[in-house]
């Protein structure tokens, strides 16, 4: 028989647990490494689901992109991952699929409304199961303090000699950092460096299926020449770059101290927010004899949800809504460049993310290298590029080095590269 006291212990409990399951009902928690955008989520498009969704409530709980994949592993292999996966494309988040972290979304509604090419970065190697919602692109290309330029009586540069001339002009002067870069954080190196010149050398999609063929290798003269044109940059670049995290380095361009910040068009929105002087962009210069250019225009971001969530039905609904045109203006507008991936009709208003825009005219587009069945193995040479390619501009690794070390690194796995 049961006691009053154990009654009341048991009647307590059991308000408890009432109380929790309330309060994972209509609640939802997104993962994402977009920390530069938390107030957009939460002032902007969290409020417009809101005003369709009044009763699910929704928070943005972002980490800082260096961490957040190893902090997304551990919290989906603990069990207190939130119900929402910021999804990064092809490899990373085919191996959180793989290991059932992420549900099927076939039948989502509106999955209809983005192409297969869009689809892809988040699809199974056989196209048959879709497992994150696209939703962004970003292309890389450099942004410049007009003004800056303005003072120094500088010009766009469309060539590299033509870039490093600029530089020299800059450096000369005094006033400016030329390259608004640091290499503390490495992933810029390698994001902002070598996959945003790259592709001009490479010659963009031909030569990234070249290498997932086994038909080209990481030591070919195209990737040492984009190292050594990216050790060039050295000189350029603020004292103490070494030390330069990724924040300092927007900081140090919002504040108009630098005069030229290798870019993702991400950082628009940040700059658009912060900088007291106008800016432009310009593509990747193009290297010596070439006659053609390439971007990285890259599948960046998706959406999904966590196999674990207790709270599936909500965030289907939330997916749903990221899916429609609404969202995808919200998006494009609110997030400057950030391009949807979706087929709705948008009308981008900023003027240099339509920049950016622009080059898918006058150039053929390709996504980073690393990304696609290349980082499935150990090393991993997404993460092995953010590694050279900051010892590279740290004077540590020669361009040939930093080659062979990314080669000797997917030979080791990969079985193409091992011929």
């Amino acid at each position: 028989m049961m006691t009053s006291g154990l009654k009341r212990l048991f009647l307590a409990a059991t308000a408890l647990a009432g109380m929790a399951s309330a309060t994972l009902a209509g609640s939802l928690t997104i993962e994402s490494w977009r920390n530069d955008d938390a107030t957009i989520w939460k002032d902007k498009i969290i409020p417009a689901f809101n005003a369709k969704h009044p009763d699910i409530q929704v928070t943005f709980s972002p980490s800082p992109p260096a961490e957040y994949n190893a902090s997304l592993n551990a919290k989906l292999e603990g069990g207190t991952a939130g119900d929402i996966i910021t999804c990064r494309p092809f490899d990373a988040s085919l191996d959180l699929f793989t290991k059932g972290h992420l549900v099927s979304l076939n039948d989502l509604k509106g999955m209809d409304g983005f192409s297969d090419v869009a689809k892809s970065a988040w699809q199974t190697d056989d196209g048959k199961t879709t497992f994150c919602l696209p939703m962004g692109s970003v292309i890389h290309g450099f942004i410049y303090n007009k003004e800056a330029f303005e003072k120094l009586g500088l010009s766009v540069p469309k060539t590299e000699e033509e870039f490093f001339a600029v530089l020299d002009k800059i450096k000369a002067d005094g006033t400016y950092v030329p390259i608004d870069l640091g290499t503390a954080d490495q992933w810029e190196a390698a994001t902002m460096g070598f996959q945003n010149i790259g592709p001009n050398y490479w010659k963009g999609e031909e030569g990234r299926q070249k290498l997932i063929k086994g038909e080209a290798k990481l030591t070919d003269p195209e990737y040492v020449e984009t190292f050594r044109t990216l050790a060039k940059w050295a000189p350029y670049m603020g004292d103490g770059y070494q030390a330069q995290k990724y924040p300092d380095s927007q900081n140090l361009f919002t504040l108009g101290k630098a005069a030229i910040y290798p870019a993702g068009s991400w950082d628009i929105a940040t700059f658009r927010a912060q900088a007291d002087f106008p800016f432009g962009a310009f593509k990747p210069p193009l290297p010596k004899g070439a006659s053609e250019c390439y971007i990285s225009d890259h599948t960046d971001i998706g959406i999904g949800i966590n196999a674990k969530s207790a709270n599936q039905a909500d965030a289907k609904v939330f997916l749903e809504w990221v899916a429609s045109d609404e969202f995808a203006n919200i998006f494009a507008n609110e997030l400057p460049g950030f391009y949807p991936l979706s087929n709705a009709k948008v009308t981008i208003k900023d003027d240099v993310a339509q920049e950016f825009v622009n080059w898918r005219g006058e150039c053929k587009p390709t996504i980073r290298n690393s990304y696609q069945i290349l980082s499935r193995g150990t090393p991993n040479l997404e993460n092995e590029m953010w590694n050279v390619s900051a010892q590279v501009l740290n004077g540590k690794l020669s361009p040939e080095d930093a080659a062979k070390q990314l080669e000797d690194g997917l030979a080791k796995w990969y079985a193409p590269h091992q011929k």
